[in-house]
């Protein structure tokens, strides 16, 4: 009941300071070569002091204990490339996602985190499993994640985000294990224009070309991948 207590009046706290700052617009996108210098000087990782930094820091209240959100209206942040997890801080910090409410929030919660508390998180959530799930066969959507579709200038998701799903080079996130409503929503942001912090513009891009069935169907398939 005190966890319960404590993670309420967290989110109220972040939903007045959204609500006390009004939406600006979000800053660019780091270029390619702006990433590069960005993930070059990333601090190395405390995996044990960002177990603590995920409880103190409340992450734990929308992300889980081990980086498995609790409810649909989270991402799961478990094996997480650390690269992406110190990246997404960043751009929350630095004004660069203002997609939608949640985004909001974690502009708050990420105001005063240091860039050694990101990279503590983004390796504690790396170092974490995923939960087992049932596997479900949708060919459609393995030929989009395994080859894409030449007709429609779709590139193979693998192509960036690795055979299983596992994440790629450069911030590249993780997608295997990924809550499904997490993944439909971050993939209609980029389709609608709302999010545009993919370096190279290829998210926004790819997301165009995709119709929601085939969005609802990759993130079925991702969300049983390990």
């Amino acid at each position: 009941m005190n966890r319960l207590l404590a993670i309420s009046v967290f989110t109220l706290g972040l939903s007045a300071f959204a609500q006390a700052n009004p939406a600006q617009p979000a800053k660019p996108a780091f270029t390619p070569a702006e990433l590069r210098a960005t993930l070059v000087a990333m601090p190395k990782g405390d995996s044990v002091r960002g177990k603590r930094l995920n409880q103190a820091l409340m992450c734990a209240s929308c992300h889980g204990d081990t980086g498995v959100a609790p409810s649909r209206n989270w991402a799961n942040l478990a094996k997480q490339t650390p690269a992406y997890t110190y990246k997404s801080l960043l751009d929350y910090q630095r004004g660069g996602r203002l997609e939608n409410p949640r985004a909001k929030l974690m502009q708050a919660a990420v105001k005063g985190m240091s860039r050694q508390d990101m990279a503590d998180v983004a390796a504690y959530y790396a170092s974490q499993p995923l939960p087992e799930r049932a596997a479900r066969s949708n060919p459609h959507a393995e030929q989009l994640a395994r080859h894409g579709d030449r007709k429609r200038l779709l590139t193979a998701c693998a192509s960036c985000h690795g055979a299983a799903g596992q994440g790629g080079n450069n911030a590249t996130p993780a997608l295997a294990g990924q809550n499904p409503a997490a993944f439909t929503r971050t993939m209609l942001d980029y389709r609608e224009g709302h999010r545009a912090t993919d370096a190279h513009q290829g998210m926004r891009q790819f997301a165009q070309r995709l119709t929601l069935q085939e969005i609802n169907e990759l993130a079925a398939y991702y969300a049983v991948l390990k």
